[in-house]
């Protein structure tokens, strides 16, 4: 006879848990029901489904770590808090500080744009552009978007980017001081290497996604 249906679907999400991430297939295997069951239960466990490798494997809500953009990857399998591929390309362009080229989603998502890019590029909730030679998409929300394209335009003014070891001061600083602005962080690496100017600091904050959200003062 078939075990409890409960003991089994226990054991399953144990089981889920400890590998992290599964296939369609092998979920199907843990529940002992057939795959059309098992993508309903995955409907129920509310997994998510990961944005590469053609969607084919799952991991429990509880499972991932997200970084500060919201991913989490496995053994070269990518999952968002978004959802979907879309959806995170979306939730991350509306959330960046300067919109983002192709090559900084690409450097985001751990994908090569080209690979995916083309097929939103008439997505109704972003907005592709040209700016200074390469496209990069701004959220679709007029002010977003006119923010967006503001601080793009401020970041092309400045062509220096930081060299590696300007890189790292910069984070180890941004890691001990994460309140600070551009300027004051410049003050400070400025006292060791006046060539930390606040565009720079800004612009490399900016690309990875560090920037310090402003705040309106208060009244």
């Amino acid at each position: 006879m078939r075990r409890d249906s409960s003991a089994t679907f226990a054991g399953a999400m144990r089981g889920f848990s400890r590998r992290k991430i599964r296939t369609l297939g092998e979920v199907a295997q843990l529940i002992q029901r057939s795959v059309h069951t098992a993508r309903r239960t995955l409907k129920g466990w509310k997994a998510l489904n990961s944005y590469n490798k053609n969607g084919r494997y799952y991991t429990l809500p509880d499972v991932p770590e997200f970084d500060a953009n919201g991913l989490w990857h496995w053994r070269g399998v990518f999952f968002s808090r978004y959802g979907t591929l879309r959806q995170t390309l979306i939730a991350l362009v509306r959330r960046s500080e300067a919109g983002l080229s192709a090559a900084e989603i690409g450097d985001r998502l751990g994908l090569d744009p080209r690979s995916f890019l083309s097929a939103f590029a008439e997505d109704p909730q972003l907005r592709r552009e040209k700016t200074q030679g390469r496209f990069v998409y701004y959220g679709a929300d007029p002010d977003v978007g006119s923010a967006q394209r503001q601080r793009r335009s401020t970041m092309s003014l400045t062509s220096r980017l930081p060299t590696d070891a300007e890189a790292i001061a910069i984070l180890v600083e941004k890691i001990k001081h994460p309140a600070l602005s551009d300027k004051a962080l410049s003050r400070r690496l400025g006292k060791q290497n006046p060539r930390m100017e606040p565009e720079m600091i800004g612009n490399f904050l900016a690309h990875h996604g560090l920037a310090v959200k402003k705040t309106p003062p208060s009244p």
